[in-house]
């Protein structure tokens, strides 16, 4: 993997890990464009570790929130009296929320880093995903903001989550529009995709970290994505979290069918092969 190839792979890490449009499947083509084996371990590990640098700016922009829960968890853990403040079973919700994609992550990994790297797999995402975001969307009412959460949206979110696992189908379009079918509202519906991303993501990239250094990606080129990821990454969650305070989700939708179509119709016609 060249320089060129890590800045590039760094700027679509942190364009898209946020947004609702899939950042394994833009990083899949995009790989494939760059003519890298996308079903290469190496490949595979090195995506899921430059992940590492959006979630480092998800923490930074949210470091008072993250650091509220962390100290009301901690003391409602030592003291029983404690335990009424919402921070501290926000706490327990994001911890909980979590555990099903890690679960089904470790036990899917050959799935996950094999068969399912195929272009194939990421227009079906694409396009099938789509229209359950337009649905959450439609049906969900949002009318319930983020102090009304209750532990039962963090376990289906979190269950929900594990479908992103799926190329093209998108982390925070999962989580957002699980949110969104629960009656949460867009904004707290998005804050909660993006806490339950921080362990996910962050597991994740040092699981695969090994993968990527012993198949000849190079530090240098993990050090770059990395703190592109990271610094592109921080500004998209900043313009997302504006925009559905006041706009739908569903442009995103679109966009997602327009480009799975695009790839189908690559694929189909031989242009360029799935794996």
């Amino acid at each position: 993997m060249t320089i060129w190839d890590s800045l590039v792979l760094g700027v679509v890490e942190g364009l898209t890990e946020f947004l609702p449009v899939s950042s394994t499947g833009h990083l899949t083509i995009v790989s494939k464009m760059l003519g890298l084996e996308i079903d290469d371990p190496a490949v595979t590990g090195y995506t899921a570790v430059i992940q590492v640098g959006a979630i480092a700016a998800v923490v930074l922009y949210f470091w008072r929130d993250i650091r509220r829960i962390a100290v009301a968890w901690v003391r409602g853990l030592l003291n029983r009296e404690e335990r009424d403040d919402f921070d501290y079973s926000m706490g327990w919700y994001v911890i909980v929320g979590s555990l099903p994609i890690g679960i089904v992550g470790f036990l899917a990994k050959d799935l996950i880093s094999g068969p399912l790297r195929s272009l194939w797999w990421v227009a079906a995402g694409l396009i099938g995903w789509s229209f359950v975001m337009v649905l959450a969307e439609r049906l969900g009412k949002r009318t319930r903001p983020l102090t009304r959460i209750r532990m039962l949206d963090a376990v289906v979110m979190g269950v929900v989550q594990c479908l992103a696992l799926i190329p093209g189908v998108s982390r925070s379009g999962a989580t957002i529009s699980a949110g969104l079918f629960l009656d949460l509202d867009r904004v707290a519906a998005t804050r909660i995709a993006f806490l339950l991303g921080i362990p996910a993501l962050v597991g994740a990239g040092l699981y695969e970290l090994k993968d990527a250094l012993n198949g000849g990606t190079g530090a240098a080129a993990l050090v770059i994505g990395t703190v592109v990821s990271f610094a592109v990454a921080y500004a998209s969650v900043a313009w997302l979290l504006r925009f559905v305070s006041k706009h739908s989700i569903e442009v995103f939708a679109f966009y997602r069918v327009l480009l799975g179509t695009a790839l189908l119709v690559v694929l189909t016609s031989g242009v360029a092969a799935a794996t």
